[in-house]
């Protein structure tokens, strides 16, 4: 059983993206801060009724965020 969920952050023009890397969830948020929270939001709102189980995950899972940075300036 999994016990991590994963997600990729990443920044638009406007808004930060979060993909989930083994399930279909997507969220987004205009802070990093709002995006967390909306991550947890749908993650919950995702196995809503659901056992975790049925998808391979224990009951409870951490959640892990990587953000990916766009190309670097250098100064």
């Amino acid at each position: 059983m999994k016990k991590i969920i994963h997600f990729t952050v990443s920044k638009g023009e406007k808004y930060y993206t979060a993909e989930c890397v083994e399930l279909a969830i997507i969220t987004q948020g205009s802070t990093l801060d709002e995006t967390a929270s909306n991550i947890r939001e749908a993650t919950s709102l995702h196995f809503e009724n659901e056992d975790y189980n049925d998808y391979g995950f224990i009951e409870d899972p951490a959640i892990s965020v990587n953000f990916e940075l766009s190309e670097l300036e250098y100064a």
